[in-house]
Formats: C-alpha cells, structure tokens, sequence
C-alpha cells in the first residue's frame, strides 16, 4: 500500500466519538486492571532476560503450549500472550503484565488473577523465575537489562528525555486501574478528583526504595523515574481546572509531538518533527491521519490519569498480592459515588494544582512524611481512606475487606517501603537475598 492509499481522513469529531461513546449508565459500570511484575531469577536474583533458555520468550511459549493461548507477536518475535479478552504482555525490560477484562466485582477481578497465577506458577517455577510485586528493579539496572525486541520500544527509548526514562522503561513495575463514566459531565469530575488523589495514593503505596542492591533515598524510585521521563508527556494532563473537557483533554494530546505512527504494521519515525494537530492540519510526508494514529499518540503519552473511553488511574507502585486490589478498592468506593466525590471535594478543596504538582515531587523520597500547604498528608490518607471505606459499606457489596492491606500501613502512618527499609537496616543486613525471600512471599 502506497503513503496515500489509507483509510478514509481523520476528522476531530470521529475523535471527540471515541470518548463519548465510553458514557455508560451507572448499574454497566465496571473496574478494570494491569498489573505489572519483576521477572526475577530465583537462582541469581538479577532480572530474567527475553531470549535465553529460562527466559520470558520460553516462558511464554511453554505457558501457551500448555494452556492454550495465543501468541502476541511484533516482527516475528512472541512479545505477549491472549486469551479471549485477557492479556499477558511484556513492557520494554520483560517485565510481565496481566491484564484482566473488566469486571463489576473486584472479588472476579482478584479470582481471574489467582486462577492464572496458578496456571503460571508451576512453569515459572520450573524456569526458576518469581514475579516480585515490587515496584523497581532491586538488583539489575536498566543497563543491565535488554530492551525487549519491540519495534515500539526500541523508538521509544531512542526518543524519551530524561534521565531517569530507561530506568522507567526497563525496571519498573505498577498497577493501573480502570473505571467508568456516565457522561463527559461525570468523566471530568472524576478525571479531576483521580489527579488530586493520585499523589496521595503513590504515596500510600510507596513500595520502591531498594534498587540495585542498595538504599536509594527514596521510597518510590519508581515515582522519581517517571518525574524524570519526557515531561511533555508526563504528569498531570490538565491544571485541574473546573471547565476542563473532552475537547481540552483531546488537545493536550494533539499538541504532544509524534514519536512515531505506524502503516502496513511498520513504524514510521516521525520522532517529535509535528505535533497530532500539525499532523491532522497537513498529514506528513503524504501520509494522512487515521484513528489508530490518534489511539497511538494518545497511548505514547503518559499522565498520571489517562483518559480513553474509561479513566486509566496510572501512578503506584507494584506491591504485595493484595495491594492491587486494595488500590481498586480504594478508588472505587471514591468515585462510584456521589457523597465521596462530594467528600473528597470538600477535603482537597484548600488546595490549588501547585499544590498538587509541588506534593508530586516531593512523594517519591518522603512518601506519607510529605506535606502539602504544611498539613501532613498521612493525616489526609487516613480521611480519603475512611471516605472510601464508609462509601464501600454503603455499596453492601464487602468489598471494604480490600481496604485491610492499606489501612494497616496508613493508620500507623507508614507505607510499605518503610518496612523495607526498617528491614534493610535492621534484621536483613542490607542481605538482598532475604529482601527477594521478602517479596516473593508478599
């Protein structure tokens, strides 16, 4: 196919289309997650590499064999698993990704994790690989850690500024968690309330002060990695104003420059020469735009609350078995209803998006010891934490049992990072062979 012959021309509304048609009535209204883990060798404790014979390619291979999934494929290379609506997928640095179709009961969500769990689990044992629920590498660096051969990948890390973008790349781990809207009214109400609250959750879920094999200072490395990655496509994707909107949303996108589009399932490197709107104005070197350009510039930029036709809540750590569905559990009793967001609203009223931009940068080193306008922010976890657990009673549906995992560390004012480096300090004796025991049993 030749540059010009594509699909019919872009126009705004089919894109303005794509967000509006994620309005659903509340009782359709489901919770959806991604959950990153560290491939670590039992054996060496250093980060599982793609090709070698216990690697994550002969992971996937013999996990499809066995149970009959899919191959993911990028150039002839297995780059990920599906089944059905259910994903198992590789970020740039092998770490492996499940992602669950969407459900209403995170009870479903949590049942659909351990079933695969249990279906991995034998062949990772036998490969000698354990998935750390853990936020960054502890061992290996990135420049220890080979870029999974992905087309996508191996643009991006060429293009991505900032120096910490292939740590962020290669050795972290996160949980990103999905919702609902009923109306662009809705969507923007808790895409607001997701972006104040987010800072407040990193911390809460700080889960990455070892890496490398030593105390880095802060207590999600991961957090200060994303600080430090392409800041034009990073952060909040608003100042958290009162009229923001699909359309203000859409132009945040459309005025991140293009890494890259794709045609005929190849890269075309653009590498930030135009923005989308330039793009969508001109085309580029005859060839127009398409949705799935649109779809792959907004997928190529990184807020902390990303916006499709759901909320993408995108910002915390991996952590311990429960931690995923204590985030989910968290978020939702806030924003699947009304007198939580009314609450929530009220609690985080005092502060303005300096605020909050400055309390980003200072969560990663300090997690819940940080502060915003002098008020101790583990002060506030514990009232979002009530707000939510209180709305989640109301729900009747026991999913305030999720809570549990948290509230033992916010209610002592701690996260889990800080019992890692209470640990580190004291009974392991900076042993990172008994930190891996640590999390492989978390």
């Amino acid at each position: 196919m030749s540059k010009l012959q594509t699909q019919q021309r872009l126009e705004y509304q089919d894109i303005l289309d794509r967000y509006t048609s994620g309005c659903k009535e509340r009782s359709l209204h489901k919770t959806g997650l991604e959950y990153e883990r560290l491939p670590i060798s039992m054996v060496t404790n250093k980060a599982v590499d793609y090709s070698s014979e216990f690697g994550i390619c002969n992971f996937l291979r013999s996990f499809a064999k066995s149970e009959n999934w899919d191959y993911i494929t990028d150039d002839y290379n297995i780059i990920g698993l599906k089944q059905g609506h259910n994903t198992i997928t590789l970020e740039p640095g092998c770490q492996v990704e499940l992602s669950i179709e969407p459900q209403f009961k995170i009870g479903d969500l949590e049942q659909n994790i351990n079933e695969l769990d249990n279906l991995m689990t034998p062949i990772l044992d036998k490969m000698g690989i354990t998935l750390l629920g853990y936020g960054v590498s502890p061992v290996s660096t990135h420049k220890m850690i080979n870029l999974l051969p992905k087309r996508r990948y191996a643009i991006m890390a060429k293009y991505l500024w900032g120096i910490l973008s292939d740590v962020m790349m290669r050795e972290t781990a996160g949980i990103q968690v999905c919702f609902d809207f009923e109306s662009e009214e809705d969507a923007m109400r808790k895409f607001k309330i997701a972006n104040k609250l987010s800072p407040f959750v990193t911390a809460m879920f700080a889960n990455s002060p070892i890496r490398g094999g030593v105390d880095t200072g802060y207590k999600s490395f991961r957090a200060l990695s994303w600080l430090n990655t392409d800041n034009e496509r990073c952060g909040f994707a608003s100042k958290l104003q009162d009229d923001f909107s699909f359309d203000q949303y859409i132009d945040y996108i459309m005025e991140t420059p293009i890494i890259f589009i794709n045609r005929d399932n190849v890269p075309v490197n653009i590498n930030g020469k135009i923005n989308f709107k330039e793009f969508m104005l001109s085309g580029w070197e005859g060839y127009e735009p398409e949705m799935e350009d649109y779809l792959l510039q907004a997928n190529l930029c990184f807020p902390d609350v990303r916006l499709r036709n759901f909320i993408e809540i995108r910002n915390h750590d991996c952590g311990a078995k429960m931690a995923p569905y204590a985030i989910l559990a968290l978020y939702k009793g806030i924003l699947y209803n009304e007198t939580a967001l009314d609450e929530i609203e009220e609690l985080l009223r005092p502060y303005n998006y300096h605020d909050f931009s400055e309390l980003r940068y200072n969560v990663p080193k300090s997690a819940l010891e940080s502060k915003i306008c002098r008020h101790a922010i583990k002060d506030l976890a514990k009232e979002i934490l009530y707000i939510s657990e209180k709305s989640l009673i109301e729900q009747n549906n026991g999913e305030e049992k999720y809570l549990d995992y948290i509230k033992e560390f916010t209610f002592e004012g701690i996260t889990p990072a800080d019992v890692i480096i209470r640990n580190w300090n004291g009974i392991w004796n900076k042993d990172i062979k008994k930190l891996i025991k640590f999390l492989s049993k978390s």
